[in-house]
């Protein structure tokens, strides 16, 4: 099993590969050429996520700067808004639903180091999913942890740190992040 297969299933991986350096080389190339480019140039910014992302659906608007470290474990759906310094790191897959609005310094973290310093000083590390459903607003400065599903119909306060599953219909705040108040749907 390459490094590679055992980062996408789950398992402890070293992060010194060379296949994931060179993905993640690429991704920076192409975030820097995206985070570059001229801020009304469109069409140029979305041609570089089309090549950088594994599917972005309609009406995707991503704010410079953008970091990731592959891309190609990033979905996301229609009506997404992504402020800046928006910090994806994807070594396992990111699922945003439709109509997803994110606040500016937010940082998905799907990798983790393994507690035990031996394994972790040799460079291995592992990558859980994070899903963030439909109709959901992220505010500024939230860090979503590892392994981490946020349900439908969110909201994220400003500052939360999310490592926990956070259900649908709710809003959210807090280090750790925790549900205060339920949303009426309609």
């Amino acid at each position: 099993m390459t490094e590679k297969e055992k980062q996408q299933a789950g398992e402890l991986y070293s992060r010194k590969d060379r296949e994931l350096l060179l993905d993640r080389n690429n991704a920076k190339k192409l975030c820097r050429e995206f985070n570059d480019s001229i801020y009304n140039d469109y069409q140029k910014k979305e041609r570089i996520l089309d090549r950088l992302l594994a599917l972005k659906g309609d009406n995707v608007n991503v704010e410079p700067d953008f970091f990731c470290d592959y891309g190609y474990n990033i979905i996301i759906g229609d009506n997404f808004y992504a402020n800046h310094n928006c910090v994806i790191l994807d070594c396992a897959e990111v699922v945003f639903g439709n109509d997803v609005y994110i606040g500016p310094n937010c940082g998905f973290y799907t990798s983790a180091c393994p507690h035990d310093a031996e394994l972790r000083n040799q460079g291995l590390e592992f990558a859980k999913p994070i899903k963030v459903g439909n109709n959901v607003w992220i505010g500024g400065n939230v860090c979503v942890l590892p392994g981490v599903t946020i349900g439908d119909n969110v909201v994220i306060g400003g500052g939360s740190v999310v490592c926990e599953d956070i259900p649908s219909n709710v809003v959210a705040v807090g280090n750790p992040c925790k549900p205060v108040k339920d949303l009426e749907t309609k």
